[in-house]
């Protein structure tokens, strides 16, 4: 039996106005090629770097939300080496004095420890057409504001990797630091693969595994490496430290080139960049602006809420949609008394599965239910006021025209039916008309009451309260024993 050793190397494109050295617009979206360029971000002669600040401070804070020591005193590096889409013929980024080092992130119960996170500039993209044999060259996405965070080797397995690589993600989206959508490249994983025997201590030859832009790909390319790894050491074959590519369509790794190590780099610092200084009030006030994160907010769900572990992690994880949940506890609340626990959950059942499934349906994810409407409808609903099927019917009008529960029951006329003497005539209708299911409840099966209630649900179309229904089904059967 082997045991995986794995690292991971996550690049962040960071949500700035700007470019990391220029004043070029960073937007990662933009589709005609070579528009947001200038001679700073295309490495002409004589052009002069400015650090652009507000890149540098979101590091930081990234930093300081793992738990990372902050370096009062940091610096730019070159980092020298060629690629088409490198227009410099070097990367400015951070060798031997990162911006953040020994941070950890909690997964599962583990803690995975992080190396270092340091600042450095993104390099172009390589369009390659089908059936031509050129490349075009994309220079919008160079220097670009990039983050590299690197973790200790402290993942054991695939799934633990994606869990790491995921609950980065929604920790960056918390902090405005990236919106590190995967599949549009603003952030991007490298895995560092090893495998060993179990009970040996020294590690294995390990392999660097390239072009991970899903969280799918991240497990499905570790567990392919480590098993490649692992039938070359049972047929006695050694393991070639190499950067392998992963091929997602079949879904295996591919050797490209061995693996560069530091020297081969020649990193000296950057010369046009003075270093930079941080002092502890600095640092301080950068802290000071680190919102509630992903793993505070479960717990805080949890404890003020009594909402199960499911339903908190989608709260969670669906940021906006955590934060229009408090909103509408807030409005369930009355004064200085607070939503009951009833209401709490009933608005979170409703929001988790009936709005959820609207928003889901949508174009848009924008929810034009105000808190306060979205309150009233589940006091309606607690009330007894509508039933459960008038309320989708209701919800669905509200999320289609944004008005309140109250003008929507009016004006589609849905206000449940309270004379007495209608809802036992419409009970006696359905009993008439389902002969069998009279004559079966009559023989003891519970079943034909059920099936009774649904066809009186169908005949009220839902404005009958399924508890006075089954109470008046119950008496007229009763009646006719």
């Amino acid at each position: 039996m082997y045991t995986p050793t794995i690292g991971l190397e996550v690049h962040v494109e960071l949500k700035t106005r700007s470019k990391m050295f220029c004043s070029c617009k960073n937007d990662p979206l933009e589709k005609q090629p070579n528009v947001n360029i200038c001679p700073v971000c295309m490495g002409h002669p004589g052009t002069l770097p400015v650090a652009n600040e507000d890149a540098i401070k979101k590091v930081i804070q990234v930093g300081l939300a793992l738990g990372c020591t902050i370096a009062e005193r940091s610096k730019f590096d070159r980092k020298n080496y060629f690629y088409p889409d490198l227009p410099k013929g070097y990367q400015i980024s951070q060798y031997d004095m990162p911006l953040c080092e020994k941070g950890k992130l909690l997964i599962g119960g583990k803690d995975i420890h992080i190396t270092r996170i340091h600042m450095e500039e993104d390099t172009g993209r390589l369009l390659h057409g089908d059936k031509q044999d050129y490349s075009l060259v994309d220079f919008n996405r160079a220097g670009i504001p990039l983050m590299e965070l690197v973790t200790e080797p402290d993942i054991t397995s695939a799934a633990e990797a994606r869990a790491f690589a995921q609950e980065l993600q929604l920790i960056l989206r918390y902090l405005g630091a990236s919106d590190a959508n995967m599949e549009q490249g603003e952030m991007r994983v490298e895995a560092n693969v090893s495998v060993r025997k179990e009970g040996q201590e020294k590690l294995g030859t390990k392999v660097e595994v390239k072009n991970l832009n899903s969280f799918r790909s991240v497990e499905k390319a570790i567990l392919f490496e480590a098993e490649r790894q692992e039938e070359l050491l049972e047929k006695g074959e050694k393991i070639a430290q190499e950067t392998r590519g992963w091929n997602d369509a079949k879904e295996e790794t591919v050797s490209q080139r061995e693996k560069e190590e530091a020297h081969d780099y020649r990193y000296f610092p950057e010369p046009d960049i003075p270093p930079m200084r941080f002092s502890q009030d600095e640092i301080a006030m950068i802290q000071s602006r680190v919102p509630e994160l992903p793993q505070q907010k479960r717990e805080r769900f949890q404890n003020q809420y009594g909402l199960s572990q499911q339903e908190v992690e989608v709260l969670v994880v669906k940021k906006a949609l955590g934060e229009y949940f408090e909103n509408v506890v807030s409005e369930l609340g009355k004064g200085d008394v607070p939503a009951t626990q009833k209401e709490i959950q009933l608005a979170a059942n409703y929001m988790l599965s009936d709005l959820s499934s609207l928003l889901n349906e949508s174009s848009s994810e924008e929810i034009r239910i105000t808190a306060e409407d979205f309150s009233e409808l589940i006091v309606l609903i607690q009330k007894g006021t509508i039933s459960s099927a008038i309320a989708k019917k209701v919800l669905a009008e509200m999320f289609a025209t944004g008005k309140d529960p109250d003008h929507v029951i009016e004006d589609l006329g849905l206000s449940l039916i309270s004379d007495q003497g209608e809802i036992e005539r419409i009970a006696r209708e359905v009993i008439s008309k389902n002969p069998k299911a009279l004559e079966d409840f009559k023989k003891g099966k519970e079943n034909s009451l059920q099936f009774l209630l649904g066809q009186m649900m169908g005949a009220s179309k839902g404005k009958v309260q399924p508890e006075i229904a089954l109470e008046v089904l119950k008496k007229l059967l009763t009646e006719s024993i």
